[in-house]
């Protein structure tokens, strides 16, 4: 009876603590990530990943002429996604900081190849081709 008694209360306590975290999670980024086209990697805020092409995941995407794209910050910092390039910004978009665990969507209604940034970390880039 009492080893039953123990096994009850340790798994309700583990199972109090799955939701804990859980919730503490979802209430440090404010939301609950939706689904994303591109994915603003872990540690990215530091210079490294323009080495290997790995600031934006994936770092070009091609889509149809129409479609919203939507970026997530899975960082631990403040990005940007900016259009144009560092020392050239072009005015079509600009996300303004996101926060870690938080999305901006851009709708592209027009061919080309827009290049992006992010403006707090200027060596990350990526291209988004719209055909």
């Amino acid at each position: 009876m009492k080893k039953t008694l123990v096994a009850c209360c340790s798994a309700a306590v583990l199972a109090l603590i799955i939701t804990i975290l859980a919730t503490f999670q979802i209430a440090s980024t404010g939301i609950i990530p939706e689904k994303s086209d591109i994915v603003i990697p872990m540690s990215v805020s530091r210079p490294g990943c323009e080495t290997t092409n790995s600031c934006y995941a994936p770092p070009e995407i091609t889509v149809n002429a129409g479609k919203t794209i939507t970026w997530i910050n899975k960082d631990r910092a403040f990005h940007t996604v900016t259009s144009g390039y560092y020392d050239k910004f072009d005015g079509m978009f600009d996300s303004g900081h996101i926060d870690p665990g938080q999305t901006f969507s851009f709708k592209f209604g027009k061919l080309g190849d827009f290049h992006y940034f992010c403006n707090l970390h200027p060596w990350m880039e990526g291209t988004v081709i719209v055909k």
